[in-house]
């Protein structure tokens, strides 16, 4: 059996077809992670709770990279994200984090995404062992992870006697 390197990359999709590419890629039998969170959304005649993307056109896979033209070939993907032609790996412990983050939607709030500032870990709580940037922001502190693969970053609320400096 060959050595197969399986990493998380970031994929780009058309606009708003994030969910149907997750199923194709889901038949294709490949790892996808498509971060959802439920937002309350509002029309005309009423309002409705509805699961919508974290990240606007973008999902996760986890593959060998040279394995990579099934996910190309699969209908709404655009691409996957490279930074001068080097495939944007995805860290496994920023999935992770996400993964942890999405558990408690009523936290959560995008946020600019920032360079890596002061690094902290959170120490208890229900993020503990994650790691990220701590952002002071009216009146409240935040936990800060920063995807670097798609240039976004995402928050949750902290208590700062949950963390400490790495």
């Amino acid at each position: 059996m060959t050595d197969r390197k399986l990493q998380w990359y970031a994929v780009y999709t058309r606009p708003r077809n994030e969910k149907k590419v997750y199923e194709l890629l889901t038949e294709k039998r490949v790892e996808t992670f498509l971060p959802l969170v439920r937002r309350t959304r509002q029309w005309k005649d009423r309002k409705k709770k509805v699961d919508m993307p974290l990240f606007n056109s973008y999902l996760f896979v986890k593959i060998d990279y040279k394995d990579r033209f099934p996910v190309l070939q699969t209908h709404g993907v655009v691409k996957i994200i490279t930074f001068n032609g080097v495939p944007a790996v995805v860290p496994e412990w920023q999935i992770e984090s996400l993964r942890r983050m999405i558990a408690h939607p009523d936290r959560i709030q995008l946020e600019n995404y920032m360079r890596p500032g002061e690094q902290v870990k959170v120490i208890s709580g229900p993020f503990e062992g994650m790691q990220g940037t701590i952002k002071h922001l009216r009146g409240e502190d935040r936990l800060v992870i920063s995807i670097d693969g798609i240039l976004q970053s995402v928050s949750v609320d902290i208590d700062l006697a949950d963390i400490k400096k790495l």
